[in-house]
């Protein structure tokens, strides 16, 4: 270096009271002026090239009472800003698409600093960073030819009859629903395994390990046993021998402007579902309050956090029964790579979804007793639903938790639950899936006039109007011919999600192949009078322009349009007003209105040997911010991106990517939108996110990562302090 250049380095440094970062790849002169207030760190990031725009900068510290993390991205020039950091020392470095991360700076906030890009050495270094769904979209499919004919008895058409219907019973129905694949923990096999013979052994040693192991065997046979090792061996094998997925875009445009920040929470052993920040209806309750989480079948507590103060704690549950069951079978079949022969989830609530009411009080699904339901709910009780659709066991019911009074109800249901939303009506409605064959709700009020559980609940059985008369008949079975005197009670599955609409009816997906949703119209007397209509996505429908298949989690916006997630990969919307035929009759069976439908494919790389639409993206639920509390508008439909690392927007039918970077291996299940301040413009408002993958030991951080909390704010411009 001159001896010019190193004191103008010194001068321009000396007036920002900034810090100029020489790295060996990348010589950086100091800082441009940014405007930045005592609490930001801003600076220009320059590689070989020059300005790195559409690159990461990662701010991480562990001073405060939980690890603390914000990430922001560079504009067109190379500038960042990092906004309001709490006191504290950070690490900060650089990582973005075509680069290998920079050495970490230490600072602190009111400073600028410049930092230096590190170009990657190779496409395989460079790929280290690349969201698992590009690595996973290496995976080769059987081919079509391998579900029909005689090449269907090679076992890998057991239980698929198509290549669409295997993806989606790897992905919506199999690995994808519990975590990524694609991840590093997933597309190599670990050494703490052993030694194995091929790699086929190895995958079949490796999906029998820790206590979800009988599952994931399950799942194995449900790809066709021996086939769907040989594919998943396969592809470990070609990456393992050099082959790399093509590069992803960098961030760009309204990519640009998101603030991302990150708690952690919980502990190693455990793993999140869900979290919840606000009342849906009302995204102001709760204002800069705490985060609450669900920790499924691992850990009998609600994970607690204090975005202000940056303070964890926990709220402890319990069961009304003490002979409930824990929710994770006790055995290890085989050691996992990580915790050995220790089973790690402990469970008796398997606490699923949590919501908060207009009070911030917290609802959640949590079984409180064991399976076997009291006679009210069974056939000869007089509960007027229990008379019209008698339930012998209910798996999940309800508990409640007020703040306010740290006290926690138990809600035994005699319908199972699973995830759960509140009406817009007078009586706070809470209605649930789960159910299998019937809808269940909560009427809270009545329960928090007269405490009687029974009074307060009710389900009813999914009906379709086959007669078309407008009203609920008797109806035929399933499984039985129609009769045009009466209706008939649908068959092809129970609500999975559940979103009540503002128009009063209530929607649910419902899994398989291809699946479905419905919508259910409670009517005055909901186990009397409740009628509903299906509709299956456009799967091999040559009236569509686009096929697809398989709902997941799914939302309604404010103008009664349902959005869905499709394991085809997939987001989808449908429009009921857009339907040219009856929604109900003899004719409404599912397939009667393609035209309702339209698909957006997700954006990710297709699977190697797929040429149907959509992408190995695999997102686990579609939200909808119908309030706009994220700042992109209202009624705007976003997916959870579970192999894109982070939250897929569609806005004005284009995506905006939030990919979360740091730790690689983002994988979630749900968020929400909170207002905090209406006044404060985007940082009084954000959207609440948590890492939901049930092996969090598969992220970059390995054994030891816990969950985190992650708020994402979009700024106006990518400097907004």
């Amino acid at each position: 270096m001159s001896t010019r250049a190193l004191a103008m380095i010194t001068f321009a440094a000396s007036l920002t009271g900034g810090v100029a970062v020489w790295t060996r790849n990348a010589p950086v002169m100091a800082a441009e002026a940014i405007p930045i207030d005592a609490d930001d760190i801003a600076g220009v990031v320059t590689g070989p090239g020059g300005p790195e725009a559409g690159v990461w900068v990662i701010a991480e510290t562990t001073d405060l009472p939980t690890r603390f993390v914000r990430i922001v991205v560079t504009d067109d020039r190379g500038r960042y800003l990092l906004p309001d950091l709490p006191g504290a020392t950070y690490a900060v470095w650089v990582r973005g698409y075509g680069l290998i991360d920079s050495r970490r700076v230490t600072a602190s906030p009111g400073r600028l600093l410049d930092l230096g890009a590190v170009a990657a050495p190779d496409a395989r270094a460079a790929a280290q960073y690349y969201p698992a769904g590009y690595w996973f979209s290496l995976l080769r499919a059987p081919a079509p030819a391998e579900f029909t004919g005689a090449a269907a008895g090679n076992g890998v058409a057991a239980k698929a009859k198509s290549q669409a219907e295997w993806l989606r019973n790897l992905k919506s129905g199999g690995c994808l629903a519990c975590h990524q694949l694609g991840s590093r923990g997933t597309r190599e096999i670990p050494a703490a395994l052993g030694t194995f013979g091929s790699s086929v052994e190895a995958w079949h040693r490796r999906i029998q390990s820790g206590q979800a192991g009988s599952n994931m065997l399950s799942g194995a046979a449900q790809l066709g046993g021996d086939k769907a090792l040989a594919v998943l061996a396969d592809w470990t094998d070609r990456i393992a021998k050099g082959e790399v997925p093509p590069a992803p875009p960098r961030p760009k445009g309204l990519e640009r402007n998101v603030v991302i920040t990150e708690w952690d929470w919980a502990d190693p052993k455990a793993y999140l579902h869900d979290e919840v920040s606000t009342d849906r209806r009302h995204p102001t309750v709760n204002a800069n309050g705490p985060i609450y989480g669900a920790l499924e079948l691992s850990a009998d507590y609600l994970p607690v956090l204090d975005p202000v103060k940056h303070v964890t704690s926990r709220v402890e549950l319990t069961v009304r029964d003490a002979a409930t069951p824990r929710a994770a079978a006790p055995a290890v079949p085989f050691a996992s790579a990580y915790w050995g022969d220790e089973a790690i989830w402990t469970s008796r609530n398997n606490v699923h979804n949590p919501m908060l009411d207009e009070k911030g009080r917290v609802w959640i699904t949590s079984a409180v007793r064991p399976p076997d339901n009291p006679p009210e709910c069974r056939a000869g009780s007089s509960h007027p639903s229990a008379k019209l659709f008698p339930i012998e066991k209910s798996y999940r019911h309800l508990a409640m938790y007020d703040p306010a009074t740290r006290k926690l109800t138990h809600i035994g249901t005699c319908f199972s639950t699973h995830h759960l939303m509140f009406a817009e009506d007078a009586r706070h409605t809470l209605w649930t899936s789960g159910g299998g064959p019937v809808v269940g709700w909560l009427d809270t009020t009545t329960l928090a006039e007269t405490g009687d559980e029974m009074k307060a609940q009710g389900w009813t059985a999914i009906v379709l109007d086959t007669n078309g008369n407008g009203k609920r008949d008797a109806y035929v079975e399933p499984d039985q011919p129609l009769d045009p005197a009466k209706d008939r009670r649908y068959g092809g599955g129970g609500f999975y999600s559940v979103s009540p609409a503002p128009d009063g009816s209530v929607w649910g997906s419902v899994l398989g192949f291809p699946g479905a949703i419905v919508r259910l119209v409670p009517g005055p007397n909901p186990a009397e009078t409740a009628l509903a209509e299906v509709y299956e996505p456009p799967f091999d429908d040559a009236r569509a322009p686009v096929h697809g298949y398989s709902p997941r989690g799914m939302d309604v916006d404010r103008e009664g349009v349902a959005w869905v997630a499709l394991a085809s990969g997939h987001m989808a919307s449908f429009d009921r007003r857009k339907c040219k035929g009856p929604l109900s009759g003899p004719t409404a069976t599912g397939r009667h209105c393609p035209e309702g439908w339209t698909l957006y494919p997700e954006p990710l790389p297709q699977f190697q040997g797929v040429a149907d639409s959509g992408s190995a993206e695999s997102s686990y639920y579609t939200w909808v911010d119908q309030f706009d509390t994220l700042g992109l508008g209202s009624n705007v439909p976003i997916d959870t991106g579970n192999e894109s690392e982070g939250l897929l927007v569609l806005k004005d039918g284009q995506w905006v990517v939030l990919r979360v970077p740091y730790p690689i291996g983002f994988y979630t299940k749900w968020m929400d939108g909170r207002i905090d301040d209406p006044a404060r413009g985007w940082k009084g408002r954000g959207l609440w996110s948590t890492v939901s993958t049930r092996a969090p030991f598969h992220m970059e951080t390995g054994k030891g990562t816990t969950s985190k909390v992650v708020h994402f704010q979009m700024r106006p411009d990518p400097l907004a302090k």
